[in-house]
């Protein structure tokens, strides 16, 4: 077992890493589109394309990366959406178990899935060396690579996590411990009432 968490430990500090470089893009984001949209207004004054296609797609691009790569990041720091009705009323195991189930059930099938659908026009982009049908525009096999990229690190942070999960589901001790959550003092008030 301390092989897979030692593994679980490198997958972390990889989609860490990802998070990281991502969240520069971010910014580079925003001046881009900032640019390209002062870029637009000025072309009607200055009688010259101060914008092109290329640079709309590069942004289109960097947000794809941020959404891409940043999933996995934020799958390892659970900020994901999710319904929290029962989870979050209960003990560390209990949420450990329910986690372990929807990783196992739900998280990792997908991604196995979303890679099996996504292998053939990946493959198929990167033969004919896809461009965009703008004038001017970017290459999109690159961009359309980062989908196998995406679910694949994905998958390994589902796997880690289920790693995890294991380890808090085996753990000795008590199976009733200190209610951990958001709301744990509001339900431990109404219980006292």
């Amino acid at each position: 077992m301390s092989f897979l968490r030692r593994a679980a430990a490198v997958v972390d500090r990889l989609n860490d890493l990802m998070g990281s470089a991502t969240s520069w893009l971010v910014l580079a984001m925003v001046l881009m589109g900032a640019y390209n949209a002062l870029a637009r207004w000025a072309t009607r004054y200055v009688g010259i394309p101060l914008s092109s296609n290329a640079l709309n797609e590069i942004q289109w691009y960097m947000f794809s990366i941020i959404f891409l790569l940043g999933a996995a990041h934020g799958l390892r720091h659970d900020v994901h959406v999710r319904v929290d009705v029962l989870r979050e009323r209960l003990v560390e195991r209990g949420r450990a178990w329910i986690d372990l189930f929807g990783t196992t059930l739900m998280l990792v099938p997908f991604c196995v899935l979303m890679l099996w659908v996504s292998w053939t026009p990946v493959v198929r982009s990167w033969q004919v060396r896809e461009v965009s049908p703008d004038p001017g525009g970017l290459p999109r096999w690159p961009i359309k690579a980062l989908l196998l990229v995406c679910f694949g690190l994905l998958l390994l942070q589902g796997l880690a996590m289920a790693v995890r999960q294991l380890d808090t589901i085996r753990e000795r001790g008590t199976p009733e411990g200190p209610r951990i959550g958001p709301d744990a003092a509001g339900v431990r008030q109404e219980e006292g009432s």
